[in-house]
């Protein structure tokens, strides 16, 4: 009998792994660099992190709860590189992602 209560715990310890990366942090990480304009500012490292998010959710349809939680994690380190590259670019314009930086003015002859 305590076999089968030790199988029983561990086998629900995926769902609960997966709600607190996924559910809580990655969503939250992705809300924040949201909120600090990432989209604009760091567009590669905010894909990243939304598209990452998007696959843990479409992973754990499947219930693979492991492997949802890494793709969780990924998003969570892509959204927090997103939110500190984002708040770097508003301080420092010239480290704005090239296409949006002001093209620099011709020498007229």
């Amino acid at each position: 009998m305590p076999r089968l209560w030790v199988l029983v715990v561990l086998a629900a310890c995926g769902p609960v792994t997966y709600i607190n990366e996924v559910t809580r942090r990655a969503s939250t990480a992705v809300d924040d660099a949201r909120a600090a304009q990432a989209d604009k500012y760091a567009p590669y490292y905010y894909t990243r992190a939304v598209e990452y998010l998007h696959q843990a959710r479409v992973i754990a349809a499947h219930a693979d709860y492991q492997g949802a939680t890494r793709f969780g994690r990924l998003a969570t380190e892509a959204a927090q590189l997103a939110t500190e590259e984002a708040k770097l670019a508003k301080k420092d314009p010239s480290r704005l992602p090239s296409d949006q930086k002001p093209a620099p003015a011709k020498d007229e002859p």
